[in-house]
């Protein structure tokens, strides 16, 4: 299983649409995407996961594809090994 970052969606992208966008490629195991607290809408970006062999479908088809005028940046999540700080991720 591998967890896909999905970055510079539309702020009014759906966790259907996303979800149906990457379902292309094969099952979408998980969809989560990041929401404003005031507004509601889509931060942007979001993390998907699928299996090994249809993540790396999914990223290669859909990085660097354009999604209602924005370009989508979509790879595989790195974890952050930098030392100090909150931890967390990297995109």
């Amino acid at each position: 299983m591998l967890k896909i970052y999905a970055g510079n969606l539309p702020v009014d992208a759906t966790e259907k649409e996303i979800s149906e966008l990457f379902a292309a490629h094969g099952r979408v195991r998980s969809i989560k995407l990041a929401h404003d607290v005031f507004s509601g809408k889509c931060r942007g970006f979001g993390f998907v996961e699928m299996e090994g062999h249809e993540a790396r479908a999914a990223i290669a088809g859909l990085n660097g594809k354009t999604l209602r005028g924005n370009i989508l940046r979509v790879n595989e999540e790195k974890k952050d090994t930098r030392s100090g700080g909150r931890g967390g991720f990297r995109r």
